[in-house]
């Protein structure tokens, strides 16, 4: 049996500690972030005292490690601030314990986000016989686990690998972010970048953009972004020509995100007010509203898949896997909204293939480098079926 320990008590850690409560793969559950009160509603929640909650600082390794020893979890599921990877990879290797993410490390001084810092980790890892899982979200996550499905069942070669995220969901408010504003807006207004022919190709913001269709959706206006599983992907797939990233955008959001650009609210660097250090947008983050609490009004559906030229048996085919997902049925069924579900459900999953013994070995690992299959037969049951389409027009 399996102790885990989930640290991060937003939507998506409520999520994960709800979907790891009901799995008896796992024996004990504890739930710990920087407010302990987030912990013990999502606790009373649940009920039945199948929870336990703590108070930690995941900046400190000190903390982290006093939290470790005490409840002396096997796996720790990180849903925390991508900022805080390390130190909690840092305190998982000094106390022995197995380690999982969904977003990969950024530094809190600079937009900016890649593996290398983590996968530095794989030697001091490996030495510890320590498993550490890196991007199991849904993109990162799932969709680098159907390229996984795709290469082992559908094609010999793949070539052209485009990630689709569609967002058709309404909540009503005039702007709102999905997940951490600071994350979220950061992370959208960095440069584009996609791979092709062996080289990395920046492009200004949204330069690229076109309408694609998304199933049970229709057509939505889609923007070329880097996302983090891109880079794994093609390391991993030596074969792909081109890897892009593609998210939908509505222009009142795009709007809003020049003006907060413009002002400067977008900024991370610490400015002066009234006597006190404040960073534009931690204060920006703090009157959008949260996140967690767009489920109630949320209504329409995500659509996120991979879209997959390549070549099977001397013959090109393409390929398309993806999953919809309802704002309404996953506020119904966890109380948040679907990014928090999609994302949540992925990296509850992903523990309880480490602890079925599915998913193992030392040193450092993306998704895609584990088998996809046993993931995949039971992400569908977990509340995230998904699908597939045989040699029809992909758009890209």
């Amino acid at each position: 049996m399996c102790r885990a320990l989930i640290i991060g008590a937003g939507g998506v850690g409520t999520v994960v500690t709800q979907k790891i409560a009901a799995n008896p793969a796992f024996s004990d559950v504890m739930l710990a972030s920087r407010t302990k009160s987030k912990c013990d509603a999502v606790a009373a929640a649940i009920g039945g005292n199948r929870v336990k909650t703590a108070q930690v600082d995941a900046d400190s390794v000190a903390e982290l490690c006093e939290l470790f020893r005490s409840f002396r979890p096997d796996i720790v599921v990180n849903v925390a601030l991508p900022y805080q990877d390390l130190t909690i990879m840092d305190a998982c290797l000094e106390c022995g314990c197995n380690y999982l993410d969904t977003a990969n490390y950024e530094p809190k001084d600079e937009a900016h986000f890649e593996y290398s810092w983590q996968w530095a980790y794989q030697d001091r890892f490996k030495a510890a016989g320590l498993t550490a899982i890196l991007g199991c979200g849904f993109d990162p996550g799932v969709t680098a686990i159907f390229t996984a499905y795709a290469a082992k069942h559908h094609f010999d070669e793949i070539h052209y690998l485009d990630i689709v995220d569609c967002n058709a969901g309404n909540h009503g408010m005039a702007f709102a972010t999905n997940f951490n504003p600071e994350i979220n807006i950061r992370e959208v207004t960095q440069k584009g970048r996609y791979y092709e022919n062996g080289e990395w190709v920046v492009t200004e913001p949204h330069a690229i953009h076109r309408p694609l269709n998304y199933p049970e959706i229709g057509e939505r206006e889609s923007y070329v972004i880097y996302h983090e599983e891109l880079e794994s992907l093609v390391k991993n797939y030596p074969t792909i020509k081109r890897a892009r990233f593609w998210m939908t955008f509505g222009q009142e959001y795009l709007t809003h995100l020049r003006v907060i650009q413009n002002i400067g609210m977008a900024r991370i660097d610490p400015i002066i007010y009234n006597g006190v250090e404040i960073v534009p947008i931690q204060f920006l983050k703090a009157v959008l509203p949260d996140p967690k609490s767009l489920g109630a009004n949320y209504h329409g559906q995500t659509s996120i898949g991979c879209r997959i030229r390549g070549i099977k048996d001397g013959k090109e085919r393409t390929y398309y896997i993806y999953n919809n997902c309802d704002h309404e049925q996953a506020f119904h069924e966890t109380g948040t909204q679907a990014v928090s579900f999609t994302t949540g459900v992925p990296a509850a999953l992903g523990a309880s293939m480490w602890a079925k013994g599915l998913w193992r070995g030392a040193g450092v690992f993306n998704v895609e480098e584990f088998d996809p299959d046993p993931f995949l037969a039971e992400l569908g049951p977990q509340g995230l079926p998904w699908h597939e389409l045989f040699d029809t027009d992909i758009e890209v």
